[in-house]
């Protein structure tokens, strides 16, 4: 059998450790929610009859929408956290190109998704151009949280913690600017979460890797070859 013909040797790897996923699913959770908690808040569309003062429709909307917001506040520091308590896979390096072989992954991993190469990038965890976009997305994720603050602060009782929050106002330019850029925020996510799903279905299906199931399992199906050089890179801390 020709070295062309030859079957490739797939391996199992563990890439996504259990406080990955979790935070995984719990930010998109989080995110669901409060997009459409937050619709409502900012265009109301329900009516209801009667005193107003026997429904709490809005401020039930509210509740619910701190509630997720708490949610994703935690489940994104536990995942920063985890950057630096994790496996390789989960650190901060898999999201910063710093090293000269990720720096030139990006251009790589450009390149196949620009249909100029044939064969994938050989990475196991993220590759360095998601990586790249991940971070931007976390640092959404942080302007969404300190508009979120920022808000909240506005309408919060003086001895509420979120009162501490005040002095973020005029570094937001105002309420009025930290709604809109909450908002505009809000889309940024949303249309990313929709290109992360439709890639994620693409990339699992072309390159065979289980990708789709290993948010799940953790578990990723690669070539032998690129998961001893992954483990190689690893040993050399890069």
């Amino acid at each position: 059998m020709s070295a062309a013909t030859e079957p490739r040797r797939l391996e199992r790897v563990y890439v996504w450790e259990v406080p990955v996923r979790l935070c995984h699913w719990l930010i998109v959770g989080a995110i669901a929610v409060l997009a459409g908690t937050g619709l409502y808040i900012g265009n109301p569309f329900l009516s209801v009859q009667g005193e107003a003062s026997r429904h709490f429709v809005m401020g039930t909307i509210k509740s619910v929408h701190f509630i997720a917001a708490m949610v994703f506040l935690v489940s994104v520091f536990a995942r920063i956290l985890w950057m630096f308590a994790g496996n390789p896979y989960a650190r901060w390096h898999q999201f910063l190109p710093l090293s000269l072989r990720r720096i030139k992954g990006i251009w790589t991993t450009a390149s196949y998704y620009a249909f100029l190469r044939r064969k994938p990038p050989a990475f196991v965890g993220h590759n360095p151009l998601a990586g790249l976009v991940y971070s931007v997305v976390f640092l959404l994720f942080g302007v969404m949280i300190a508009t979120g603050l920022t808000l909240a602060s506005a309408s919060a009782h003086v001895d509420s913690l979120l009162s501490a929050f005040q002095f973020l106002i005029p570094w937001c330019g105002g309420l009025q600017m930290a709604r809109f850029i909450h908002h505009v925020c809000m889309w940024l996510i949303l249309g990313f979460a929709a290109h992360h799903v439709w890639s994620a279905f693409l990339i699992g299906t072309v390159e065979k890797n289980a990708l789709l199931d290993s948010i799940f399992s953790g578990y990723k199906t690669v070539p032998s070859e690129v998961a001893e050089r992954a483990r190689h890179h690893i040993e050399e801390g890069r």
